[in-house]
């Protein structure tokens, strides 16, 4: 059980696979905060969850072990991935961005209900600047300092392979340049990059990363992103991973 930042900085940096990686993001306890808020998410449940039994821990990345695309979120919803124990899996979000994924041929099916329905990416991994499910979608500084390192580790154990990231919002965004400085000891720019959908920055010997709009309902529902607007950006990241 890992209960402080030292620990899941040691945790992180001994970790030598993305399996050995996801064991240990999900014994952390190191954000009171946070781990109250999933534990009592997990324990009341949602009514139509309610005979359902919640994963309640931090939630690890997923997808290919050698993607050359990778995908940065927020943090695991509080009825989604909370409860189901994979990213973007059983809620509104995942229904679209994985329907996204399929159509780009980057995932064998276009929905995600559990840990069990037989969902597998292709050249991709998914994963979140912060593993537990925060309270009104947002991590403080504090938290999302404190996971930064599971973050950090991931990218250095898909670096082999990855070339391009896809940001999904703003705080994705903002977590990529010191995670790219801490994995590939590359300064970020100054200023950094402004975030928007379509914003796309790349440097010699680092991935390119692309803005997206945050696959969240308050975006699909009110038209601000569109699956048009989400293919066209996985369209782009393809071609620049040269899977296209």
């Amino acid at each position: 059980m890992i209960r402080t930042p030292d620990e899941v900085a040691e945790r992180a940096r001994r970790s030598a696979s993305l399996a050995d990686l996801d064991a240990g993001v999900s014994s952390c306890f190191a954000c009171p905060r946070l781990v109250a808020w999933r534990e009592e998410v997990a324990a009341t449940k949602r009514a139509s969850f309610r005979d359902q039994e919640y994963w309640g821990r931090p939630v690890p990345g997923f997808g290919a072990a050698g993607a050359r695309l990778a995908i940065l979120g927020l943090a695991p919803a509080a009825h989604g991935g909370n409860r189901t124990g994979r990213i973007f899996t059983g809620d509104r979000s995942g229904d679209v961005l994985f329907a996204a994924l399929h159509r780009a041929g980057l995932a064998n099916q276009a929905t995600s209900v559990s840990l069990d329905d037989g969902l597998a990416l292709r050249d991709t991994r998914i994963f979140a600047a912060v593993r537990c499910a925060p309270p009104d979608n947002k991590p403080t500084p504090g938290e999302r300092d404190t996971c930064a390192p599971w973050l950090h580790r991931e990218i250095e154990l898909v670096k082999p392979t990855v070339r391009v990231v896809v940001a999904l919002g703003a705080f994705a965004w903002a977590a990529w340049w010191p995670a790219m400085a801490a994995v590939y000891g590359f300064r970020p720019p100054v200023p950094r990059p402004a975030f928007g959908h379509g914003a796309r920055w790349s440097a010699e010997g680092v991935p390119t990363v692309l803005g997206c709009y945050h696959v969240s309902q308050q975006n699909t529902f009110t038209g601000r992103l569109t699956p048009a607007m989400l293919d066209d950006v996985f369209a782009a990241a393809k071609h620049l991973a040269g899977l296209a």
